[in-house]
C-alpha cells in the first residue's frame, strides 16, 4: 500500500480524530462509560438487563454511517492490498489482542490516554509496537 501524495488531504482525517474525541468526550460525561468498542461489542454476547439496547443502537449506527455518508458524499472505492485470508487473520488477532490488552484502540488509545491511564499508556506503546514490527517485518524482511 502506498499513500498517494499527490491526492493527500489531511482535513478529514482531522475531522475524523475531532469527531472521535468528541464524541469520547461525551460519551463518557454523559454515560459515565468509556468508549471501546470491544467491551461496547462485548457486552452485546453477555448482554446484562437494560443494558443491550444503547450497546445495539452504538453498534448498528457503526454498521450504517457508511451507507449514511455514501448518500451525502457518492460511493467510493476502498482498496486493500491483502487477500481476504490476510484480511479475517488479521481480525482474528486483532479480536485476540483486545481480550488479552483488556480493551482495544478506541478504550486505551482515546479514552486511556485522555485519562492518563498508566495501564492504557503501556497497552497503547505495546500494540502501536507490535503493529510497527509487524509492518516492517512483511515489508522488508518477508518481502
Amino acid at each position: 500500500m502506498l499513500i498517494d501524495w499527490t491526492h493527500f488531504a489531511p482535513w478529514s482525517a482531522l475531522a475524523g480524530g475531532v469527531l472521535l474525541g468528541l464524541a469520547s468526550a461525551l460519551f463518557v460525561l454523559l454515560n459515565g462509560r468509556i468508549l471501546g468498542i470491544s467491551g461496547i461489542v462485548g457486552g452485546l454476547l453477555r448482554p446484562r438487563t437494560g443494558d443491550s439496547g444503547w450497546r445495539l443502537a452504538f453498534v448498528l449506527g457503526m454498521l450504517f454511517a457508511p451507507g449514511v455518508y455514501w448518500l451525502f458524499a457518492g460511493a467510493t472505492a476502498p482498496r486493500i492490498d491483502a487477500s481476504w485470508g490476510a484480511v479475517v487473520a488479521a481480525g482474528l488477532l486483532v479480536g485476540v489482542g483486545t481480550r488479552y490488552g483488556s480493551g482495544c484502540t478506541s478504550g486505551h488509545g482515546v479514552c486511556g490516554l485522555s485519562r492518563l491511564s498508566p495501564r492504557s499508556l503501556v497497552a497503547t506503546l505495546a500494540f502501536m509496537g507490535a503493529g510497527f514490527f509487524t509492518v516492517f517485518l512483511v515489508r522488508h524482511v518477508l518481502g
